[in-house]
């Protein structure tokens, strides 16, 4: 499975750790920045050049992951692209909802509120739980779709 990152400065080493922890458990990864750390740097451009990458991406199965301070700006810039449904999640319980019920394809975390082993069983959770496919869940997936 192949899986899309991107973090703005705040969420940098972040990335860098979940890079090698992907790597380490057979994941591919694309990492699309920042590829340093700018504390100018903005958000906005690591998100839309992530999600724009797994939206070009045919395979369903690929996923993206966005980390900066709050994690809160990841979540507002990719929702903004058709077919994006990202989740900010704080625990395992939210990543394994937000795919179950929600086929979540991004994954937005927070680098200042998680530790790194909350984050790697988060992202573990959210890897490796299935939407569901419940055809009230799609019904809301469909229904997502059109608003945008």
């Amino acid at each position: 499975m192949k899986i899309y990152l991107g973090a703005d400065h705040n969420g940098f080493q972040y990335k860098q750790d979940i890079a090698n922890y992907l790597t380490s458990t057979n994941y591919e990864v694309v990492d699309k920045g920042s590829l340093s750390i700018d504390p100018n740097d903005d958000f906005p451009q690591f998100a839309a050049r992530t999600v724009t990458e797994l939206l070009g991406n045919p395979d369903p199965e690929a996923k993206a992951i966005l980390i900066c301070g709050s994690g809160q700006g990841m979540v507002m810039a990719a929702n903004r692209f058709k077919g994006i449904r990202a989740s900010l999640c704080w625990n395992v319980e939210e990543a394994r909802a937000s795919r179950n019920d929600d086929d979540s394809n991004v994954l937005c975390l927070s680098s200042r509120y998680l530790s790194s082993e909350e984050v790697q069983s988060i992202i573990h959770t959210f890897l490796n739980t299935s939407f569901a496919g419940a055809p009230r869940f799609i019904r809301r997936i469909q229904a997502l779709d059109e608003l945008s």
